[in-house]
């Protein structure tokens, strides 16, 4: 370790490069002072007592606040004086007490007791350590960075193996990543330049020097707990009870405190800002987001875990998990698997299975949204679309569901599944008009490096609607042609099919059939139920998305959309069809593909400028999704929008103004079902006890604000277009 030797009294101490700056305003201990300490049972390794330094200060060390200490190689010193530290019920007078040093620099204020084992440590200001067995440092800890120090070889890299078991997929933690940056590393994986760049990033600007000295920041608090090794510990964290922390960074600050609780173990991993593990819980090579939970014995392995997210009870393995995640109860992520984000996994959930093959375990890819039910079950290899709803069941074969806002349900072992596409706003609507408020109340986060997409109506839904809508036309064409529809059968074309089936779904509103898709699932296929429903349901929310997106341009930028308009967004504006989720933002694929670019051209040097562009993607993101809106219209339409008419923008606003007052209508109705069901009143008195217990329909506070902006935003519908003459339409 290199090291910088300062001399007094022919005697050298030795105090690495890196620190240097500690002994700024300090000196060394006077006579009387090293008499006192002599006194108060203090041993030191140096016999001259020239390796400690105090604060050069006047009246800044009081030697009686050392006692029962043992000292080896240096120890700095702050200002120490008589003084109290406080937190909770722990009263502290500052000062070291039977404890054994070793290579410390302790800032102002800061209380040492009972600490069996301290070496290499910088301590901040007003912390407090009591009751630690063994706290320490080596020369050459990354804590939990997963880059390598000088003379290491590759396989001293701690890697993260995500969405594959078998490391196919693995990513190296760094302090500031963040799940996008997870993404982007674990998913282009075919791209070899662009992988290599990612290590590179990671690299950027470390130390290579095996001169890393362990760090605690301020006002931090840390008691009875057995093991910090290589461990960086950020600002105001309150670490108690832990079993063993090691190389790991903690990141912590004032705003957002992260606090470790009793039996925790966590090993080679970065655990984000305002997070808080505790209660037996353990991570291993992972990195979890801000403002997450990690409690009751829950098992983090080889994993990433979003934002705002919620792990208790449960183990998790292989598995990334974009945020606002919730996982209670005992469940199990057995499939190595990629989670966009908002989902839910109920309690006895199963997502795995035994190998399936002579080779490891597959992976399972889940859109924003994936609520499996209890006790459900799936194989490898499975993908669902956003919002796709499972109920309870054993599902034996592969899934491979496209269809978005559906509900997915096991008719047995042999046999074909069900899916309701649509179903969320066809049955559920308070869930999903809900969903976007839900999440963003849940956001405590106070430094959002993370952009999140909360509203379910987004480009990477929205895109597979689309999707969705040609598939049931497609299906449909099938079945008329299998049914002997006479248009059906004579048409000459696929395309002239898909009119003919278009044309049937707008016209038989009433018609109630099945049609099958046998790609939904391995072997068996999949039985699609009310396909009309979902038809017409789908066109309402592209164009409710559409008019969503065109209302927020409007409002940003003072207009109303009329031809002029029009031209200036179909013209001037970048058009984006494909879409990524991107660790929680959604992101256009031609944006990703610059991104790439620029890595691997190095205009891009590190993740710092990777977040930048983020950055830059989402404050773009309106004027990425508006012309895009106009897109979705003219495939609705079939026609450019310069050939919209007068009753085409009529026609929007229409349907666009009912699923308005559907999802408004529809999410009172259902929430209203649980307060007037008879049997969710059997286990009441009356109904003035259901009430005290459960509240009333109008102690909603989420409709009441539903309501209200459902007003609005129908009054400013009807603003929305202004065509021909100057006449809203």
């Amino acid at each position: 370790m290199p090291v910088v030797a300062l001399k007094k009294q022919n005697e050298e101490v030795e105090i690495p490069e890196n620190l240097s700056d500690i002994l700024k305003n300090k000196r060394h201990l006077t006579d009387a002072e090293i008499s006192v300490l002599k006194s108060n049972g203090n041993i030191n390794s140096d016999s001259s007592w020239q390796n400690v330094f105090v604060s050069a200060a006047e009246g800044e060390f009081d030697p009686s606040l050392i006692r029962s200490a043992e000292i080896h190689g240096f120890l700095v010193l702050g200002r120490l004086v008589p003084s109290t530290l406080k937190f909770h019920d722990l009263v502290l007078e500052a000062g070291i007490y039977n404890s054994y040093v070793e290579n410390l620099v302790l800032e102002d204020d800061v209380a040492l007791r009972n600490v069996a084992y301290l070496s290499n440590y910088r301590i901040g200001s007003r912390s407090i350590i009591f009751n630690v067995q063994e706290m320490s440092c080596t020369c050459h800890s990354k804590f939990g960075n997963g880059i390598l120090k000088q003379g290491e070889s590759e396989d001293n890299r701690i890697w993260i193996g995500v969405g594959n078991e078998n490391d196919g997929r693995a990513v190296l933690p760094f302090e500031d990543m963040i799940t996008a940056d997870a993404y982007i590393w674990s998913c282009y994986r075919e791209d070899a330049e662009l992988q290599k760049r990612f290590v590179e990033l990671t690299e950027y600007g470390q130390s290579k020097k095996l001169d890393t000295f362990g760090i605690v920041g301020q006002d931090v608090i840390i008691k009875n707990s057995s093991l910090l090794k290589d461990a960086k510990i950020g600002d105001c964290c309150y670490i108690k009870g832990a079993f063993k922390i090691k190389n790991v960074t903690v990141l912590s600050s004032e705003e957002e405190p992260s606090q470790i609780g009793e039996g925790v173990e966590l090993v080679n991993g970065i655990m984000g800002f305002g997070s808080k593990v505790f209660y037996q819980a353990v991570a291993v090579r992972f990195v979890i987001g801000r403002n997450c939970q990690l409690k009751y014995g829950a098992r983090l392995l080889n994993s990433v875990l979003g934002d705002n997210s919620t792990i208790s009870c449960c183990e998790i393995l292989n598995n990334l998990i974009f945020p606002f995640h919730e996982q209670h109860h005992n469940s199990s992520f057995l499939i190595a698997s990629t989670l966009c984000g908002q989902t839910n996994i109920a309690s006895g959930a199963t997502i795995g299975s035994n190998h399936n093959s002579r080779s490891p375990d597959g992976e399972m890819f889940a859109g924003r949204g994936f609520w499996p039910g209890l006790c459900s079950d799936f194989k490898h290899n499975s993908r669902f679309a956003c919002f796709t709803l499972v109920s309870k069941g054993s599902f034996q074969h592969e899934l491979n569901i496209k269809y978005p806002f559906s509900l997915v349900a096991s008719n047995g072992e042999q046999k074909c599944i069900t899916i309701i596409p649509a179903y969320w706003f066809l049955y559920n609507m308070y869930a999903i008009a809900r969903n976007k408020s839900k999440f963003t109340k849940r956001d405590k986060r106070v430094k959002k490096v993370q952009h999140i997409e909360t509203d379910p109506l987004a480009p990477d839904s929205i895109q597979e609607v689309t999707w969705a809508l040609g598939r049931i036309v497609e299906l449909t064409g099938r079945y008329l042609v299998k049914k002997g529809w006479e248009r059906a059968v004579k048409a000459e074309s696929p395309e002239e099919l898909q009119q003919v089936a278009a044309d049937f779904l707008h016209k038989n509103s009433d018609v109630e059939f099945s049609l099958c898709d046998f790609e939904a699932q391995k072997k068996y296929g999949a039985e699609i139920h009310k396909p009309v429903r979902a038809y017409k349901m789908y066109r309402k929310i592209i164009k409710y998305f559409a008019c969503s997106v065109l209302m927020e341009y409007c409002t940003l930028f003072n207009t109303r959309i009329d031809r002029e308009e029009l031209k200036i967004i179909t013209t001037q504006l970048p058009l984006y069809t494909k879409w990524v989720n991107v660790g929680g933002q959604i992101i256009p694929e031609k944006k990703l593909e610059e991104l790439f670019e620029k890595i691997k051209s190095r205009k891009i040097e590190n993740w710092s400028q990777v977040h930048a562009f983020y950055d830059k993607c989402q404050k773009e993101y309106l004027i990425y999704r508006t012309n895009y809106a106009i897109y979705l219209l003219e495939r609705l339409y079939s026609m450019k929008v310069r050939d919209f008419t007068p009753e085409i923008f009529q026609d929007i606003i229409a349907d666009t103004t009912e699923i308005s007052c559907e999802m408004l209508n529809a999410a009172h109705s259902s929430r209203e079902k649980d307060f007037i069901d008879e049997f969710r009143k059997i286990t009441f008195r009356n109904d003035e006890e259901m009430a005290a217990v459960l509240g009333t329909m109008e102690d909603n506070e989420f409709l009441s604000e539903m309501k209200e902006k459902t007003a609005k935003f129908n009054e400013a519908l009807l603003l929305l277009f202004n065509i021909d003459g100057g006449e809203a339409v």
